[in-house]
């Protein structure tokens, strides 16, 4: 089922942090005569290994025991065992004859990930990063919504997986940590030059007109019906037909962005089912035959992969920053009004402070520019929370499935990002050519996210270097 995959990324929480980096260690918050300071056994991931278990030491267990200690904190087999469970199920749902990883390498890949987790858990903690309740229920909103369920069907599907709703939400908040603490601590440090930008562009300098047409930039978005494994033929063609109906509505010139949003199994359906601005060889050979002879606003499909049926919608087409073919892009003219928690204003309290000024602005008591310029904390506030017109992927994730999910003259629920709780109004939405500026800009969101993807790899490696660690008995 779809919310499966969410249980995946959950079980592999850690595996997300092992992308990123560049940071402070840990101190150990104790260090007794059992501690492996005392014992001498301390580790780096470079220095050892977790001892492998023998026949003798298995014989007789108890079902829960510590398999590793970080900075005094302990790491269960029952932590190791159920992501282990997890991961093996989503393995198991996949096609016949992809391979799979041993079960003794996947628990050792596991208790790592696990333990660069708790590492930064720790750090997080330390540094005062907290998650309030809000952003917890709306990440949980967003889980459901992505799967097309109510909260009430996921929660019953994933306690029939064996996973608690109170545990699920706990471990929504832990990803919610991480982000935060990522962003604290790499994503402000990363910049990006015009040098960087100009060697990205001669990095990606085609030798030949065959490899220019591979680099042509462009942005696709799609929905995603899939088909499971096991799947009758009648199964098949009922899910054709619901993907069949996705394409005539999005050729009928309904909004992709909703139809994503509303039908797509694909984790991007949050953000309106936009794969992001890539040249073509990044994409599957199926999405660009499909997709290469289509003008900016065509729709191809229903394609049938290994994964199901895609629908696909080309949302804009570039061919360099340097002034080749143009490049046309749907641009957004928001404004908001951005509140910032603080010891005197939970995101709760603030959330409730957006929602009556949304009720008194959509009843006409109160003009959204006016409160903007009163309340809001964000640098537009004297021109109203006027934004200006920007494109896709200028602002961060979750403000930018927000806004997509807008209508022109629609204003959003409370909504919590890094920055603090936003009120959204989309003003107006349109095609554009963009500027050899604006294509620069785009190149830019490309090389930062490569940047940070670097730099928070390498800050994890610091991170785990630091941190004590001592393996105690081999996870089952």
């Amino acid at each position: 089922m779809k919310y499966r995959a969410l249980a995946l990324a959950l079980a592999c929480l850690a595996s997300l942090a092992s992308q990123s980096a560049a940071a402070q260690g840990l101190r150990p918050t104790g260090v007794g005569k059992n501690s492996a300071m005392a014992r001498g056994v301390l580790t780096s991931p470079t220095a050892a290994t977790p001892p492998t278990e023998t026949s003798a030491t298995s014989a007789i267990r108890q079902a829960d025991y510590i398999v590793a200690v970080v900075n005094s904190e302990p790491v269960t087999n029952h932590e190791v065992s159920a992501r282990v469970a997890r991961i093996e199920a989503q393995l198991a749902a996949r096609p016949a004859g992809t391979p799979a990883p041993a079960h003794d390498v996947l628990v050792r890949d596991v208790l790592e990930r696990t333990i660069l987790e708790k590492a930064q858990l720790q750090t997080a903690r330390e540094m005062g990063i907290k998650v309030d309740t809000l952003a917890v229920t709306q990440a949980e909103e967003t889980v459901a919504r992505q799967n097309s369920i109510t909260l009430a069907v996921m929660h019953q599907r994933l306690i029939a997986d064996g996973i608690s709703p109170e545990r699920f939400r706990e471990e929504l908040r832990n990803q919610l940590t991480l982000q935060r603490l990522r962003e604290r601590e790499v994503d402000a440090r990363v910049r990006v030059s015009e040098l960087d930008i100009d060697q990205y562009l001669r990095d990606q300098q085609p030798a030949t007109d065959a490899a220019a047409a591979a680099h042509i930039g462009i942005e696709l978005a799609q929905v995603l019906v899939p088909v499971p494994e096991t799947a009758s033929p009648s199964e098949i063609a009922t899910l054709q037909a619901r993907a069949q109906s996705v394409a005539d509505k999005a050729r009928a010139g309904e909004d992709f962005a909703v139809l994503a949003r509303n039908y797509s199994a694909a984790p991007e359906s949050a953000q309106g089912g936009s794969l992001g601005m890539r040249s073509t060889d990044r994409y599957p050979e199926l999405f660009t035959q499909a997709t290469q002879a289509l003008p900016v606003g065509g729709v191809a499909g229903p394609l049938r992969s290994g994964a199901g049926f895609h629908v696909l919608k080309v949302l804009a087409k570039s061919q360099n920053a340097q002034g080749g073919a143009s490049a046309i892009a749907t641009q957004n003219h928001a404004r908001h009004i951005l509140l910032v928690p603080s010891a005197q204003l939970s995101e709760t309290a603030a959330a409730k402070r957006l929602a009556d000024y949304r009720s008194r602005i959509q009843a006409g008591q109160a003009d959204f520019a006016d409160l903007a310029r009163e309340f809001s904390k964000d640098g537009s506030a004297k021109q109203g929370g006027d934004l200006g017109w920007a494109t896709a992927g200028r602002y961060v994730p979750e403000f930018q499935a927000a806004l997509e999910a807008l209508q022109p003259g629609e204003i959003s629920e409370p909504l919590v990002s890094r920055f603090g709780v936003h009120l959204i109004q989309l003003l107006e939405r349109r095609q554009v050519e963009l500027s050899q500026r604006e294509q620069r800009d785009m190149v830019r969101d490309t090389v930062r996210e490569k940047k940070l993807d670097e730099a928070y790899a390498t800050w994890l490696q610091e991170l785990r270097a630091r941190a004590y660690v001592e393996y105690r008995d081999a996870p089952q």
